[in-house]
């Protein structure tokens, strides 16, 4: 996506509808038509690569899932897609920006967190109500798990570490399932 790229390459601030558009083989025109304005381009981005990480998890829902295995097979796959993006050049651009912009930060939370963050939720009410795990407050667990899989790895690279290798992604995504499901397994019958 020619705005992602842009934004990596350019970072926030200097990331215009000019230098999209250019990119992108089409006219700022085009772009305000389909986007509206340069933060609801920002948006769509973070849209875009947010939804990635929702992807498996909107599918188990709708696969009704329900075994502890598949549990923990999206589970995983959702906690190494949110680790790889978080750690991505373009979500770390966005998060740079948006801790100096009020309105970038209501942006990367509205587009991000709080339109994925129900989605897993969901799930996790799911696998509760099919007592697969045991999750009384589905957005509390969510908590937990955020911050199982991130623990302090975002802050670092945004601190400027260098984003941790695929493998140890999916190691750590593994890791913290594993201790996720270690607190939530189901002991009902």
């Amino acid at each position: 996506m020619a705005a992602r790229d842009e934004l990596v390459e350019r970072g926030a601030a200097g990331l215009t509808m000019e230098g999209v558009a250019r990119r992108a083989g089409a006219s700022k025109e085009t772009l305000y038509a389909w986007f509206g304005t340069r933060d609801d381009l920002i948006g769509a981005v973070i849209e875009a690569t947010a939804d990635d990480s929702a992807q498996r998890v909107e599918a188990a829902l709708a696969a009704d899932a329900t075994t502890v295995d598949d549990a923990r097979d999206t589970l995983a796959a959702y906690a190494e897609s949110l680790l790889r993006l978080l750690t991505s050049e373009p979500s770390v651009s966005l998060n740079r920006a948006a801790m100096t912009s009020a309105a970038s930060s209501d942006r990367l939370l509205q587009s991000g967190r709080q339109r994925i963050g129900p989605v897993v939720e969901r799930y996790l009410a799911h696998l509760d109500k099919h007592r697969i795990l045991r999750v009384p407050d589905p957005e509390e667990a969510y908590r937990t798990l955020f911050g199982l899989v991130v623990r302090d790895t975002q802050i670092r690279v945004l601190l400027g570490d260098p984003p941790p290798p695929a493998d140890a992604i999916r190691d750590e995504a593994k890791r913290a399932v594993d201790a996720f499901l270690a607190l939530h397994v189901s002991t009902r019958g």
